[in-house]
């Protein structure tokens, strides 16, 4: 969450952020609707193309359109709520004065990088205006300019940041600072066209290094230090970077992200998710250490519905911890388990992180799919085997053995839930349907039942379904803008030569296959730590997947090594954001699990080593 410190604005301050509320209050409303629209097209076209028989022409096209700007606008909600993925570890432990300082360098990048980029977003709008979609026969442009329109509002919303949370003194010294740094980079210019691709270091290190661990959201962080080589280092037109956003935001496959991510809420809010627990709790709630394997079981399930390492955590902790404490387990414990669990199944579909990595690195989703599974099991009894090691050291609980009438009035009611997981992987696999089009139907199928469960216990409260589209147009759009910037980044460092170099580089690393892929290992568990997993893999996959096709490394079974290892680093302390969000989620100080949570991450990185040298674990069932 974005840190506002009191301070008394003067009537022009209050007046710009009284604004923003208003703007954001509608970006809010447009954005719910998008979700919505986007969601009632895809269906429609589901349901014409499989039960009628009868596909729409535009359904696609229509979708695409609407993406881009519930993408943009997303991304704008998620700035002006603070909720874009960055680093906050060393923000954290300043002063409360130093804190404000840096959150002030943060808005001011942000609102300098959307100001160089809004003349050229524009410009990428007219270009595209004399393009005709083939289906509907609108003009391009009309979806283009979701770019600039989105970079405006984000430059509202930094200055009112700004206004809200500094004083003039403090503004003036981030501007100074940032001036400097900017100066010197100008200055130098001469210099770093001289040092060839050297200069990618001053750029892609220690510039992206700087922002990010200045709390910079880690999409500004890329986009600036893209804009930065792009201005000084090169004659490149600056609308590359605006048209390779627009190409990163606008596959047909990353459609299915706002999806899952609402599907993930639905699944919490319909309380599917809690009849799996319930389920569950009454098949092993007497065993000792039971509720800790009811908890990962959830979490394997549950991973399989949401897509969404947040909504999983957030629909399983509150309905196991209670239970849990009362049996005499430890919060931190509870925490510590709760984050491993949630690294433990990356790869179980319809992940994300699965769905974004066939997206950047051209690899079927359906094989991932596939693929996925196994190596979420094998990590899955790995930390199953460090529960049970735990657990032989408490006490048998003073719990019954749940008599089977119970056992079987859990299950009928977990049917739906159990249904689900099982409807969204037949269905990609069996390449009945798209995981974009899984996703909708899951969204369907959850409201129904949800709607019908409701008509026995009236458990829903309509009035989250509202906040519920916020959530999913605001983390969308966070993930995508990364995408998007990612996509330049990428673009930027394959023309200046260093993807080739690094491809020759990696190919000569001893070992061969075995030793390339335990560098990757090390790379993506600190770059999952460092820049959490999404956009590691979106900026560095594209240029290490290609060394590892020409070492022989599968594709399926390399993305696996690479969505493990990033989760890993993604729930390691003490940078991983996983790791707090676990620790936000259970209302547990970060420091009474850091040293519980370890013992976990040691049987996940012995399960890596292991879905790693056996590729028939990743690869076996394709």
């Amino acid at each position: 969450m974005t840190y506002r410190a009191p301070v008394n604005m003067n009537p022009f301050a209050r007046a710009l952020v009284g604004l923003n509320r208003m703007v954001m209050h509608v970006v809010g409303a447009l954005a719910a609707c998008l979700v919505l629209a986007e969601t009632i097209v895809l269906l429609t076209g589901v349901i014409y193309r499989y039960a009628l028989h009868d596909p729409l022409v535009w359904s696609d096209e229509l979708a695409s359109i609407l993406f881009i700007w519930l993408s943009m606008l997303g991304a704008v909600l998620a700035l002006d709520r603070g909720e874009h993925m960055r680093l906050t570890a060393i923000i954290n432990k300043c002063s409360e004065k130093g804190r404000i300082w840096l959150e002030t360098v943060a808005a001011l990048v942000v609102c300098i990088f959307v100001l160089m980029v809004i003349h050229p977003a524009l410009d990428h709008a007219v270009e595209q205006m004399p393009i005709t979609t083939p289906a509907l026969e609108i003009p391009d442009g009309l979806r283009a300019a979701a770019l600039p329109v989105g970079a405006i509002l984000m430059l509202l919303a930094a200055v009112s940041r700004m206004a809200a949370l500094t004083t003039m003194r403090l503004l003036l010294s981030a501007l100074a600072v940032v001036a400097v740094i900017a100066g010197a980079l100008w200055l130098a210019q001469p210099a770093l066209m001289a040092m060839g691709n050297y200069n990618l270091i001053v750029f892609f290190v220690l510039l992206i290094g700087v922002c990010v661990a200045g709390g910079i959201p880690i999409a500004f962080a890329f986009g600036t230090a893209t804009m930065a080589y792009l201005a000084l280092a090169t004659n490149a037109p600056l609308m590359i970077v605006v048209s390779r956003m627009d190409e990163g935001m606008s596959s047909l496959i990353l459609l299915s992200v706002p999806l899952f991510v609402l599907l993930g809420s639905l699944l919490e809010m319909s309380g599917l998710a809690k009849t799996l627990i319930d389920f569950m709790a009454a098949l092993l709630g007497h065993v000792r250490g039971g509720l800790q394997y009811v908890l990962l079981g959830a979490m394997f399930l549950v991973s399989g519905i949401s897509g969404s390492k947040a909504a999983d955590m957030a629909a399983i902790a509150p309905a196991l911890f209670p239970e849990m404490k009362k049996r005499g387990s430890k919060p931190e414990e509870l925490v510590a388990l709760l984050s491993s669990s949630g690294a433990m199944t990356e790869t179980i579909p319809p992940s994300l992180v699965l769905i974004t990595i066939g997206a950047v690195c051209s690899v079927s989703i359906t094989a991932l799919f596939i693929g996925g599974l196994m190596p979420a099991a094998i990590a899955t009894i790995a930390i199953a085997v460090v529960c049970w090691m735990r657990a032989r050291r408490e006490p048998m609980p003073d719990v019954p053995r749940a008599p089977m009438s119970l056992i079987m009035k859990t299950l009928i009611a977990a049917i739906p839930a159990l249904a689900l997981p099982m409807l969204i992987r037949v269905a990609v696999i069996e390449g009945v349907a798209t995981a974009t089009e899984v996703a909708t139907i899951g969204v369907a199928y959850t409201v129904v039942v949800g709607l019908i469960m409701h008509l026995f216990m009236k458990h829903l409260n309509f009035k989250r379904l509202y906040p519920m589209l916020i959530e999913a147009a605001a983390l969308s759009g966070a993930i995508l803008l990364i995408i998007g910037m990612a996509t330049a980044m990428a673009w930027a460092l394959t023309q200046s030569g260093f993807s080739s170099k690094l491809v020759a580089l990696m190919q000569g690393v001893p070992g061969g296959g075995a030793g390339f892929l335990l560098i990757t290992i090390v790379i993506f568990i600190v770059l999952g730590s460092l820049l959490e997993g999404i956009p590691a893999i979106v900026l560095f996959g594209p240029l290490l997947f290609p060394v590892a096709r020409s070492l022989g490394v599968h594709d399926v079974h390399y993305a696996m090594v690479v969505i493990l290892a990033m989760g890993i680093g993604l729930f390691a302390p003490p940078f991983g954001v996983g790791f707090y969000a676990a620790c936000a989620i259970g209302k547990v100080s970060p420091d009474g699990v850091f040293n519980r949570v370890w013992g976990y991450l040691a049987a996940l990185v012995v399960a890596l080593l292991v879905v790693a040298f056996v590729p028939w674990i990743s690869i076996g069932f394709l």
